[in-house]
């Protein structure tokens, strides 16, 4: 399968990569730096707001992945719903997969973004989530897609290979990267949540 990694070099875009080059899929690793990608990764700098590239890129894929976020440096956090826009307008017949928050997964109806408790650090960014999966909801069925929350802590740690997933509600309080990469790849070649949001959690 061909697929195609936005964020590529990030902490859940690299993983996701590493996965899917040892299953065998033939991957193409989008950057904005041109970073380092694994040998036999095909390699591409650019934007995902460019819609020409996205276009190109999404062409030559039958999965584009989505592992950017909202700016952590000050920069324009909206400009990550500018160009979750572009790729889903440019997807094409691919399948988009878009690496989501964990602030808009329920507990009893409610967000947990909207807990008083949700610390006030993280609030911009999970509230910039939470509207970029509204925004690929209401794609409805124009495009192939999946919106693939982590649990509420993702960080780097072991490839257990064993997860539980829920549709809205988390699935347990934390994930590894290595395993997130798994439900990922998972999800790609054996699909259970087209055109919905699911989360895991180890």
């Amino acid at each position: 399968m061909k697929i195609a990694v936005y964020g590529a070099t990030g902490m859940i875009g690299s993983r996701v990569v590493a996965e899917a080059t040892s299953r065998g899929h033939e991957v193409t690793g989008v950057t904005r730096s041109g970073g380092d990608l694994p040998e036999g990764v095909r390699a591409v700098r650019g934007d995902a707001g460019d819609a020409d590239l996205a276009r190109r890129v999404a062409g030559a894929a039958d999965v584009v992945v989505s592992a950017i976020g909202p700016s952590r440096t000050g920069g324009d956090r909206r400009e990550f719903l500018a160009q979750l826009r572009t790729l889903a307008e440019t997807v094409g017949e691919a399948r988009l997969i878009v690496v989501g928050g964990a602030g808009s997964l329920l507990v009893n109806g409610a967000r947990l973004v909207d807990d008083p408790e949700f610390p006030d650090l993280y609030k911009p960014e999970a509230l910039i989530g939470a509207e970029a999966l509204d925004y690929i909801r209401g794609l409805g069925d124009s495009a192939d897609w999946t919106f693939f929350s982590p649990a509420p802590v993702i960080q780097p740690g072991e490839r257990t290979g064993s997860y539980k997933t829920e549709s809205d509600s988390p699935a347990g309080e934390t994930i590894s990267a290595e395993d997130y990469a798994v439900a990922m790849l998972d999800e790609i070649e054996k699909p259970a949540y087209r055109r919905q949001r699911f989360t895991a959690a180890n």
